[in-house]
């Protein structure tokens, strides 16, 4: 499957995930785990200038999932399994962006309501984790940017 339709996908069930704090967990290590399945992804086959931002962004995806230590219940295989192809790289990015703004909201929300401390300083690590994983998307968002504004001067002189 597609990366963006993967990452609407993650987007909307974390929307959906009312069933309290443990559904919303779930769907927390869904969307960090697709985080590090693109990652790994770009930094295998993306473009070359991203490589080491995406190699990044994969480590800290898997740090978030690390941290959190709950892997889906009763769930089947992790929805990142289903990544087939990354499709355009601008577009997968500014989804992937948007999703880990989401993840990161969702652990705010987690962690407000936290009923023990060990819950609490997992989510502020998880969180941290979203957080530095959407800074390497944004760099990434910038190197793009940066080289389509290079190639019009270049073809220019």
């Amino acid at each position: 499957m597609d990366a963006v339709r993967l990452i609407v996908t993650s987007r909307r069930a974390l929307a959906a995930a009312g069933g309290g704090v443990p559904d919303l967990l779930t769907e927390v290590w869904q969307a960090q785990a697709l985080a590090q399945a693109i990652g790994s992804r770009l930094a295998l086959a993306g473009p070359p200038h991203l490589r080491g931002e995406a190699t990044g962004l994969a480590d800290l995806a898997g740090h978030g999932i690390g941290v959190l230590d709950r892997a889906p219940l009763n769930s089947g295989e992790p929805r990142a399994a289903r990544l087939t192809e990354l499709g355009d790289t601008r577009a997968c990015l500014m989804h992937l962006g948007g999703l880990l703004g989401d993840v990161g909201i969702a652990l705010v929300g987690i962690a407000c309501a936290a009923d023990d401390e060990a819950t609490y300083w997992s989510c502020v690590e998880a969180i941290d984790a979203a957080d530095e994983a959407r800074d390497r998307v944004r760099d990434m968002l910038r190197k793009l940017a940066e080289r389509e504004a290079a190639l019009p001067r270049r073809e220019a002189g």
